[in-house]
Formats: structure tokens, C-alpha cells, sequence
């Protein structure tokens, strides 16, 4: 799980990158655009550490380094972020195939790790959970455009 998560959250911090590397460059993304992709990206990384927390301090990990890992996790963002940013900066033609691969990579993830992980204990409570996330980012998406 907690390999699983890191792998999905380099396409997630490149997503973030690339939206305000386009936004640098000027390629016409907006401001509030690029700053709610990374405010969405935010708040669905409070669960994914609690993914890989959780089941470390549950298996006897302490405190500190069970939270330590599940903010490792999510660290690889800052350099995907990084690294996304840099490279749209520098070819501002990539920025759709940038974006695409983003997308493409954060489904293939989702879909093949998390997805059946979170079904194994419990499918009324994933498929719960499943629901709730789904319908908080369309809220959001409705929103804040």
C-alpha cells in the first residue's frame, strides 16, 4: 500500500507542476485553475497518508515513524511538482501529452492498487468511502470550476 501510494503520488505532484509551470509560461491555464488542482490534490492526500500511517502504526510501528512514512509518501509530489513545472517551462508543447500522462498514470493506480485494496476488508465501507470522495470532488469541481 504504502509503495502503491508514493507511485501515485508522482503523477499527482507532476499534474500540479505542469499546471503552474503552463501558468508561468503563460499557455492561457488560469491562475485559479492551477491553485484549486493543488488545493483538490491537497485534500485527497490527507486520507492517502492515513492510508499508509494506519496500517503501519496497526502493525506495531511507532507514532513517529508510521507518520514519518505517511509524509514521505506524499513528499515525492514536491520533486514530481518540481520536475513538471521545469518541464513545461522549458517545452510548453508537452503540456497535453504532460497532462494526459499525469491522468492516465493517477487511474492506472487508483484502479489497479488502491481500488481493490480498499475492497478486500470491507466492500460496504469502500464502496461507502468510494461515493463520498467521488462526490466531494464533482462538488468542488462544480464549485470552483
Amino acid at each position: 500500500m504504502c509503495v502503491a501510494v508514493t507511485i501515485h503520488n508522482i503523477p499527482e505532484g507532476m499534474a500540479v507542476g505542469v499546471a503552474f509551470g503552463a501558468l508561468a509560461g503563460g499557455s492561457g491555464v488560469g491562475a485559479v485553475a492551477a491553485i484549486m488542482l493543488a488545493v483538490g490534490i491537497g485534500i485527497q492526500n490527507f486520507p492517502e497518508g492515513m492510508c499508509v500511517a494506519f496500517p503501519l502504526r496497526a502493525n506495531g510501528m511507532g507514532r513517529f515513524k508510521s507518520f514519518f512514512i505517511g509524509q514521505l509518501s506524499g513528499a515525492v509530489e514536491i520533486i514530481a511538482g518540481v520536475t513538471g513545472a521545469l518541464a513545461v517551462t522549458f517545452a510548453s508543447g508537452i503540456l497535453p501529452y504532460a497532462l494526459a500522462f499525469s491522468a492516465g498514470a493517477m487511474i492506472a493506480v487508483v484502479c489497479s492498487e488502491l481500488i481493490p485494496e480498499s475492497f478486500a476488508e470491507g466492500k460496504i465501507k469502500a464502496t461507502v468511502g468510494v461515493i463520498f470522495g467521488f462526490a466531494l470532488m464533482m462538488i468542488l469541481d462544480v464549485a470552483f470550476g
